[in-house]
């Protein structure tokens, strides 16, 4: 399945194990913002749940000019802190998390197809992987209106 538009913004992740689940909710908050406001031009929001590396990504749209990955993630930080990435800046084999599929080389691949990927990455807490725990600790939950307004942001969309 491909999608087609000028930005694609994807939540990765699995909402079954936690903090995992960041991307998605996020995607959800989005949508939420946009159900009585215009989206913006030419984009589309899409929960990838953990699904993204292996069918998303794999399978990229010539309309796509920007992509925006929105994932949990771990690096030195504060449980919900919120940071920026590009492909070109992430270590290599090691973006995945509890992913069974590192997103590094399918993003790296984007960007050598002239797409811009930009990467809002949430330091979690706690991914509970193989227990299933729904909900989102106190810390990511609250970083979700940040998240939201740095897609906003990254979409040139004015509030």
């Amino acid at each position: 399945m491909s999608y087609s538009c000028k930005n694609l913004v994807v939540g990765c992740g699995n909402i079954l194990f936690k903090d995992d689940g960041f991307g998605p909710r996020v995607i959800e908050a989005l949508n939420e913002y946009f159900a009585d406001k215009e989206m913006p031009e030419d984009t589309k929001f899409v929960d990838g749940g953990v699904g993204a590396p292996q069918y998303i990504f794999s399978l990229p749209d010539p309309s796509w000019e920007k992509v925006i990955v929105i994932d949990a993630l771990e690096f030195n930080g504060e449980p919900g802190e919120l940071r920026i990435y590009s492909p070109n800046n992430m270590v290599i084999n090691e973006y995945g998390g509890a992913h069974a599929v590192p997103l590094d080389q399918s993003l790296l691949t984007l960007t050598r197809m002239g797409v811009e990927v930009v990467i809002v990455g949430c330091k979690l807490k706690e991914v509970t992987e193989p227990d299933v725990v729904i909900g989102l600790s106190e810390e990511v939950e609250a970083a979700i209106p940040k998240a939201v307004d740095m897609v906003l942001e990254q979409l040139d969309y004015k509030k």
